[in-house]
């Protein structure tokens, strides 16, 4: 099936405002969008946007595989919590990525160690 990616959020925010490298930009636009719960309520969270900016993140959210919590993620998170001391937005998106054997795409340093997680940081 060839590689997965999970975009964080700070690769969507700069996707958006057309601030990424274009090897990275080329990849998005290829690729079907995996994100974790926690990337759409930040990107839904932010105020900042316009009403069109809006609907484009409404439309790229609806098109992206959101991946939920669950009992497998809950638990992982539980673990690089414990382990690695992340924030927990951040630990959910690393444990999202290691259950479901995803590429973290994302500028966030703090996933640098992180045992069993595949990053790519542009």
């Amino acid at each position: 099936m060839g590689i997965r990616y999970l975009l964080d959020t700070n690769i969507v925010s700069k996707y958006f405002c057309n601030q990424l490298e274009e090897n990275i930009t080329s990849l998005i636009e290829n690729l079907v969008p995996e994100i974790s719960v926690i990337t759409q309520i930040e990107l839904l969270s932010y105020t900042g946007f316009s009403t069109d900016e809006i609907s484009i993140i409404n439309e790229f959210i609806s098109d992206a595989v959101v991946h939920e919590l669950d009992s497998s993620v809950v638990k992982e998170t539980v673990r690089l919590r414990r382990k690695y001391k992340i924030k927990t937005p951040d630990a959910i998106i690393a444990a999202t990525a290691i259950i479901n054997d995803l590429h973290l795409i994302s500028y966030d340093t703090s996933f640098k160690n992180i045992k069993g997680l595949y990053l790519v940081q542009p």
